[in-house]
């Protein structure tokens, strides 16, 4: 099983580069990194169940109504690949299960 995020900035249409990304399990931290150049992260390992992937909007937006976003997922078979992208603005953000 493997985790992986893509992070678009819809203000400047491009990726979002830099961008501070943690991933939680049972209220600990398991796997932390930023985004790549291409606005990407991968390669984390999470085990089977509730997982947060909180991604840290404020100290990337100079200007945003959300610090933080959030997105608490399931992983129910391990041997899938599980990938969560963000598009971001200042007031409002979109998430869905990728591929």
């Amino acid at each position: 099983m493997s985790f992986s995020t893509h992070v678009l900035d819809a203000v400047t249409g491009r990726p979002a580069a830099g961008l501070r990304v943690r991933l939680e399990h049972d209220g600990r931290v398991v796997a932390e990194g930023r985004t790549d150049a291409d606005g990407r992260l991968k390669g984390w390992d999470p085990a089977a169940g509730v997982h947060r992937v909180v991604f840290d909007t404020g100290a990337y937006l100079t200007e945003t109504f959300y610090p933080e976003v959030v997105v608490t997922f399931t992983v129910t078979d391990p041997a899938q690949h599980y990938h969560v992208p963000l598009l971001l603005s200042p007031y409002a953000y979109s998430t869905y299960r990728g591929s």
